[in-house]
This record gives C-alpha cells, sequence and structure tokens, in this order.
C-alpha cells in the first residue's frame, strides 16, 4: 500500500472549510501525523502553519513539509496539552485529530492493534509507561477501572481476573496474547461486527497516553491562544471524546447560540465563543472510500470578538 493511500486524512474537505484558512493567517495543527491537514491548509492559501506532535516517527515527514513549504511550516515536538508553551503566539485556527493516527495502526511494531503480532507498547510518544508495564503491573481492580472507564467493557472484571491469572504464568508480552486472553472471557469475533478485543485495545491505548486528560488540557490551551473570530476544529472518533468536546464547547458558549455553519452573524456574549457548530459528520462518499472515517465527528466554534 502506498503512502497516499495509507495516510488519508479523515474529513479533509470539512475540516478546511471549518478552519477558514486565509492568507496571512497562522494556523495550529495540533495532531500533524502524516501532515494531510498541514499541507491542505499551506495549499489553500498563503499562510504559516505550526505543526505538533509528541511522535518521533513523524519527523522525517516534517522536514519534507519544512523542505517544501520553507518558513510557512514550523514543527514543535511536544504534546499538544502543552500548546501554550509550544506556541509563543495568537494564532487564527487550531485543529485537533483526536485518537490513534493511521500511521500507528499500520505499524505493527508499536503494538496498537490486536491485528498484528507486536510487543504490547501504545505509546504514542514511544517513552514513559507501555501497555506492557500496565497489563503486568496494575492491580486487578485497576486493570477492571481502566477497562470500564476508557473502554466501556461490560466485561472488565472479567478479563482483569483473566489477565492476573494468565500474567501468574508468565507475563503478557505481545499484542495476540493480550487478544487470546480477551477471547476466553467474550470469544471469538463472528460475523462483520466489531472485534471483542476492540475496547480492551482501546481502553489501555487512552490509559497508556492519558489521551482524554490531554484533550482537556489541549482544548483549554486552544482557546486561550485564539484571536478573536479564530476556529478551534475537532474530529473525533469516539464516545469519550466526543463527550468532552461537546461540553467544553457547551460551556464555554452561549447558551442556545447554534447558528448555522455558514451564517455570519456575530453573537456578542461574555463567553470565549460567539459560535459552535452541530456535529459534522462524514460524506457518505467518504467512508466508502476511507472506512476509518466512519465513526468520526467534527465539531468547530469560532472565538468571540473583542477577547
Amino acid at each position: 500500500m502506498t503512502e497516499p493511500q495509507r495516510h488519508i486524512p479523515v474529513m479533509l474537505g470539512q475540516v478546511i472549510e471549518a478552519m477558514s484558512v486565509k492568507k496571512g493567517g497562522v494556523y495550529v495543527d495540533a495532531t500533524f501525523g502524516f501532515g494531510g491537514y498541514t499541507s491542505a491548509m499551506l495549499d489553500k492559501a498563503d499562510c504559516k502553519v505550526i505543526a505538533i506532535d509528541r511522535d518521533a516517527e513523524v519527523l522525517g515527514r516534517a522536514r519534507e513539509l519544512k523542505a517544501k513549504y520553507g518558513a510557512r511550516f514550523e514543527f514543535k515536538p511536544g504534546r499538544f496539552s502543552n500548546l501554550k508553551d509550544l506556541v509563543a503566539q495568537r494564532v487564527d485556527g487550531v485543529v485537533f485529530d483526536i485518537g490513534v493516527s493511521s500511521m500507528q495502526l499500520d505499524d505493527a511494531e508499536r503494538g496498537f492493534s490486536f491485528l498484528h503480532e507486536a510487543k504490547l507498547d501504545m505509546r504514542m510518544s514511544q517513552t514513559g509507561r507501555s501497555a506492557y508495564d500496565v497489563v503486568n503491573g496494575a492491580s486487578e481492580e485497576t486493570l477492571a477501572d481502566i477497562l470500564y472507564r476508557f473502554g466501556e467493557e461490560k466485561k472488565s472484571r472479567q478479563i482483569a481476573h483473566r489477565i492476573l491469572v494468565r500474567r501468574a504464568q508468565k507475563p503478557i508480552e505481545t499484542t495476540t496474547e493480550l487478544a487470546t486472553v480477551v477471547y476466553e472471557v467474550l470469544g471469538p469475533k463472528h460475523g462483520k461486527g466489531a472485534d471483542p478485543a476492540t475496547r480492551t485495545f482501546q481502553a489501555l491505548r487512552i490509559a497508556v497516553n492519558d489521551e482524554l486528560g490531554e484533550l482537556e488540557k489541549g482544548l483549554e490551551a486552544a482557546k486561550e491562544l485564539l484571536n478573536p473570530g479564530g476556529r478551534l476544529v475537532v474530529v473525533d472518533f469516539h464516545s469519550l471524546e466526543d463527550r468532552i468536546v461537546k461540553n467544553f464547547f457547551k460551556e464555554n458558549s452561549a447558551k442556545k447560540v447554534h447558528v448555522s455553519r455558514y451564517s455570519k452573524e456575530n453573537v456578542t456574549a461574555s463567553y470565549p465563543f460567539c459560535e459552535v457548530s452541530d456535529v459534522i459528520l462524514p460524506l457518505n462518499d467518504e467512508i466508502l472510500f476511507n472506512p476509518r472515517a466512519r465513526s468520526a465527528k467534527m465539531r468547530y466554534a469560532i472565538r468571540s470578538q473583542g477577547e
């Protein structure tokens, strides 16, 4: 599979429209990945993009874009929760594409997916505590809590108990070993539904990378960085993320001020955001072309004037 096929930015057209990229603007791609949003913004207008990512694997791609776009592109290694420390200026837009990237999923050695045999890892930054450490070191109660809170796994206690039984015999070292433990409780996959191991792997990945805490901090930081009229655009992929994004926009905007995405009306209120979109879903054609888009949801907000 070629690189362009592997790394398809989700809801690209809708994201670029929501960002309202303009000449002379400064924008932040808070989840750089393979740079799909970054490239599209730089091609859309004579603007500048500051890209952020904690994954060292993206550095090669960042060098490619630097060679192509020069001073209009700047890459900052780090977590988007530290956005205000990484970006020393006000900006006209920030975009987040939340969760694991296709690059990380497709790289078997990173240990994100139960579809590939690999050591348990799941660290986006490739530093710190790994999924191996959590699976083989956490208490049964902690494991059950992780699976229930972050994976919404109804049989979290049974899976956690089974993990402890298996690791007492030998450490659970690989993705397929962990998936087998889950199947012992839930049974193997049948038909076209989601694999039974999906929720367990999602939960561990979120816990290892503190994804929900990172998202909350990143949204707050982006709000403070935006110029009046600036855009905050977020694409997320599951209910836990979407609940955080939805509540963040609700708490930071005037009540019942939900207007058309095409409206030019300015609502002045003592809230950080004067306009918040309804949830926007991927087009059917995109889902057919890129199945990873099927669970995506996008929301955006516009920073109030005079803030």
